[in-house]
């Protein structure tokens, strides 16, 4: 048969289902595939605060693998399941031969037949998160992270550097990161120590470094929406309504046209080639500040290489992240499952072709060398015009500069919107209806302007514009108002609804989200009869009270818990605490013999740039660590000598839960 497996993690709130990949011809499947659930799940977050979290209660949920035989043009058959409760696990890690049982039917089981046996690996981690200000020390330590000179003697660092799985360390700490806004020094800082290490600058970053793995998580949860408003219609049409793309002969089936199968290729990768390069505009903040960082490092550590600034944005941009969602839409949530056969291997041509045309801009050199097919180098001969090669250059540079810029391909300003609404007047003090005058705006790719009958009356170059922020009601008792804060005093605008009013703020974001002098914080209400009516200052050049909410995505400050991430590795350092007393040994016998190591241990490949940092820097981490399990002792002891049903215990549970299929 061709059988494939769901898993699911199942719950009175929630039915979390992944798929694994088909196996061809096969009765004795090895899949060898593993997936991650986050039993108290990241949807439970609400807009009102990050912290009040919906606790999942593990005695309820279960584990369901669904073996199925993928019938292609018919329906899939079902083969048999498997149910563990999740309670039976309890920080443990099972690995087993599980008999297949047949579906339930109501309260009756079908007949039992032998169905076979599935092998699986299931291990349940289960984190206690204490209250905030038990991680004060350890969380003030990472995020000072990026001033540390240099990077490999911080504590972030060395994190990468204990854990065996870079993975299990880059995920919280670059959630961590991202939630206090020190991700993007800490990338621009150990990108730069990759540099060092880079020869050639056909290879920036190419390789699995913690910098390429910090850019890459941060991508998956800054970049989601961006994949979903460029990417999903079209990866939507492409596995509803699939067209025939096999393109290689020798895997043509018996009355495929290779010609027709060409064409509908080369209409898919020009779709998507199209959609990418013209959405620049809809690129997070965050990640262009990271690509701007970037090529910037780049071009210092290459400067005879005029391409090298490019080829630093589109290794991630096109490669790590746009191509990457082409080829596993599932991975990115843009579709529910991995695609079939046939689908999957469109997209798997369309990828290579996305991979190849996105790096054009950045290397002089014929592209259709990198194909090892002949048929792809065929196909490709279609792509070879200045017009692709420009089109991507243009989006690099839109991405990743520190100036706003017209969208790819255009010479002349855009009118990106345009209508009326009502302008607050300057400089007044009372509030009244005679303050606010209609007027005409219109908002371009360069400025933001508004008239007067046919007149214009103000202009506000792009470049200028330092925030765009919600005004709160109170301040003149005025719904739909919205503030662009721009160097001299604020215009006050009010929309005609709050529909309208999100739209103006969304265009107006997007427009300036590259601009270099972007605030940080802002006041969100107005400067009345001199003082701020939200924070009572009596300054008028007082920095803001409240932090930009373009600064960070909302979606993003939403699903991060701080104290979650800190408490995750807290836990990794104390597995990996024989590592870090190794570590610590090492960097004392460097510092006091100022020779080479003796022998090659556990620490041998760390990166020690300055052993005296590291040293001071480990220390701080054990000592840290030390009093962290003082502090969980001494709540597991009085949670098992007090603790109640239904008592309140200032503890999260938090779990984390892993499946590996075998034979």
């Amino acid at each position: 048969c061709d059988p494939y497996a769901t898993v699911s993690l199942v719950g009175p709130s929630r039915n979390d289902q992944k798929k694994t990949k088909v196996k061809k011809k096969t009765s004795n499947p090895q899949f060898n595939e593993t997936f991650y659930f986050e039993v108290t799940r990241s949807s439970s977050y609400t807009k009102k605060s990050q912290f009040q979290v919906e606790e999942e209660d593990i005695e309820k949920l279960e584990v369901r693998v669904d073996l199925w035989n993928n019938g292609n043009l018919v329906q899939d058959v079902f083969l048999g399941e498997i149910k563990v409760p999740v309670k039976v696990l309890r920080n443990d890690s099972f690995q087993a031969w599980y008999l297949l049982q047949p579906r339930e039917n109501g309260n009756k089981s079908s007949k039992t037949d032998d169905l076979g046996s599935l092998r699986l690996n299931i291990c349940y981690t289960e984190d206690c998160v204490l209250p905030s200000e038990y991680y004060a020390s350890l969380r003030n330590l990472l995020l000072k992270s990026s001033d540390v000179q240099p990077i490999s003697a911080s504590a972030a660092y060395i994190l990468s550097e204990v854990c065996r799985d870079k993975y299990d360390a880059v995920l919280p700490l670059v959630r961590l990161l991202l939630h206090h806004h020190k991700l993007v020094p800490f990338v621009a800082a150990v990108a730069e120590l990759d540099l060092k290490d880079t020869q050639e600058a056909n290879t920036v970053f190419r390789g699995n470094s913690l910098a390429t793995r910090c850019v890459d998580e941060m991508m998956k949860i800054v970049g989601k929406h961006y994949l979903k408003v460029t990417l999903k219609p079209v990866i939507d049409e492409i596995c509803e309504s699939p067209k025939p793309c096999e393109i290689d002969p020798i895997k043509l089936r018996e009355g495929d046209n290779v010609e027709i199968n060409m064409e509908n290729l080369r209409y898919y990768v020009d779709k998507v080639f199209r959609e990418i390069v013209r959405s620049s505009i809809s690129c997070p903040t965050l990640m262009c500040d990271v690509f701007y960082s970037l090529r910037h490092l780049a071009a210092k550590r290459f400067p005879n290489d005029p391409h090298v600034q490019y080829s630093a944005v589109s290794s991630f941009v096109f490669l790590r992240f746009f191509a990457v969602a082409v080829v596993s839409p599932h991975t990115f949530h843009l579709r529910p499952h991995h695609p079939d056969a046939q689908t999957s291997r469109t997209l798997t041509l369309i990828s290579k072709a996305i991979q190849t045309l996105g790096s054009w801009g950045s290397l002089t050199k014929s592209k259709l060398s990198s194909f090892k097919e002949t048929f792809m180098c065929e196909f490709f001969k279609a792509f070879q015009e200045e017009k692709f090669t420009e089109s991507v250059k243009k989006f690099l540079d839109d991405v990743s500069s520190t100036e706003s810029k017209e969208p790819s391909g255009l010479s002349e300003p855009v009118h990106l919107k345009e209508g009326e609404m009502y302008k607050r007047a300057q400089g007044r003090t009372r509030i009244g209806k005679k303050n606010f005058k209609k007027r005409w705006f219109c908002l371009t790719s360069r400025e933001f302007t508004y008239h007067k009958q046919q007149e214009p009356i103000f202009t506000i170059p792009i470049k200028n514009i330092l925030a765009v922020e919600k005004l709160d009601e109170s301040s003149f008792n005025k719904k739909n108002m919205f503030q662009i804060l721009h160097g001299e005093k604020p215009l006050y605008i009010q929309a005609n609804n709050c529909v309208e009013a999100s739209e103006w703020i969304e265009a107006l974001c997007r427009v300036t989200r590259c601009n270099q002098k972007r605030l940080s914080f802002y006041h969100p209400s107005a400067f009345l009869n001199g003082n701020w009516l939200c924070c009572k200052a009596t300054l008028e050049n007082t920095v803001g009270c409240a932090r930009c909410t373009a600064d960070v995505p909302a979606d993003t400050q939403i699903e991060i818990d701080g104290d979650r991430e800190t408490e995750r590795i807290y836990s990794l350092f104390t597995i990996n605490m024989s590592k870090l007393q190794k570590l610590e040994e090492a960097c004392g016998s460097i510092a006091v013999y100022q020779g080479p190591r003796k022998e090659p241990d556990d620490y041998s490949n760390f990166t020690i740039e300055d052993s005296v940092a590291t040293f001071h820097t480990l220390k701080q981490i054990i000592d840290i660590v030390e009093k962290l399990n003082e502090s969980h002792e001494k709540y597991r002891k009085k949670r098992s000598s007090s603790a109640k049903y239904g008592s309140e215990l200032h503890c999260r549970n938090v779990s984390f839960m892993q499946y590996i299929y075998g034979l």
